[in-house]
């Protein structure tokens, strides 16, 4: 199987998999106690108005008849209309999408940069100091709470020393990457960064922890195997069988971890987000859970599961890059 055969074989599975998450997003609503329009309607809204709103809401229409016209609405790009907020739900939710990119982003990036040196300096200096810090580091890392780490930062290097600030985004990555090309001023990009670092250091401690812990229990699978002994009598300097070929042999899993972990940074960034106020997508989906608001809880949900789909598939066309062998099975 080629590899263009192999990635439309993975997107094709993709779109049912994203059809599989709209009909359960669909059907959560009806799954849930209460109606929508409780939600919309004054507490002394009368039959009247309360029939009015179902049809305004579709809900007077058969359950079959709401799915289709759900998805048809879905394939165009409508989420529907919130109407607690008075606006289209895909203005809304596409709107807090940057935030939550940004954030997982930049939080995966801490964690590779740091977690796959780590990893390799701790398996190259088995059993040496070197070693033992790593392996404390990622103990410590996946055992703290993500919610008390961000507390913590916030104690320390916010309130105490003033580093950085305690809450909120002022501009996202866009506007501040033109502002350096437009007017050639780095503050846009220095004031971005300066108040993603402790809520990215936040999310990606955990998962630098993990790959850590992945990349030494790799390189040292690959170091004890044969192909690295046949090089080493070749006569291949160390630094080439270390680094192109064991290490490059242990990025296939690393790579994996990384795009399921990047697609659970998208949809779990709640706790993160909340303690630093971050204008993303997980805080605002529990906003709209708190007000029963269903079109922006339906459109916040397909995102994710969407964003899943996409991390996975390129993933999948990492993997494929990596270790031709994926393909031909």
């Amino acid at each position: 199987m080629s590899l263009g055969r192999f990635l439309i074989k993975r997107t094709v599975h993709g779109v049912f998999v994203v059809w599989g998450v709209v009909t359960v997003v669909f059907g959560l609503r009806f799954l849930t106690p209460g109606s929508p329009v409780n939600a919309v309607a004054p507490l002394d809204a009368s039959q009247e108005l309360r029939q009015r709103i179902a049809r305004d809401l579709g809900l007077n229409k058969p359950l079959y008849e709401q799915y289709f016209d759900y998805l048809f609405s879905l394939l165009q790009g409508d989420m529907g209309y919130s109407y607690l907020r008075g606006i289209e739900a895909s203005t809304l939710v596409l709107g807090r999408v940057p935030a939550t990119v940004e954030l997982a982003v930049a939080a995966s990036f801490i964690a590779v940069v740091l977690s796959i040196p780590l990893g390799v300096i701790a398996a190259n200096r088995r059993h040496e100091p070197a070693d033992y810090g790593a392996t404390l580091f990622s103990l410590v890392g996946i055992s703290t709470p993500n919610f008390w780490l961000g507390i913590m930062l916030i104690l320390v290097l916010s309130v105490q020393f003033g580093l950085f600030p305690t809450s909120g985004r002022p501009l996202g990555l866009y506007p501040a990457l033109a502002l350096l090309v437009t007017e050639g001023a780095p503050g846009g990009l220095l004031r971005w960064l300066h108040h993603i670092f402790l809520p990215a250091v936040t999310l990606g401690t955990y998962f630098t922890a993990l790959i850590t812990r992945l990349t030494r229990s790799g390189m040292l699978d690959e170091l004890g195997k044969s192909y690295v002994r046949a090089a080493r009598a070749k006569g291949l300097p160390e630094a080439l069988v270390r680094y192109r070929h064991a290490l490059r042999n242990t990025l296939v899993p690393i790579v994996t971890v990384v795009g399921l972990q990047l697609g659970t940074l998208i949809g779990g960034a709640v706790i993160t987000e909340a303690v630093f106020s971050w204008p993303g997508l997980g805080s605002f989906l529990i906003r709209s859970i708190n007000v029963r608001d269903w079109p922006l809880i339906q459109g916040s949900l397909v995102v994710i599961g969407v964003s899943f789909v996409l991390v996975n598939i390129v993933v999948d066309a990492l993997y494929a890059y990596l270790d031709p062998q994926v393909v031909t099975e």
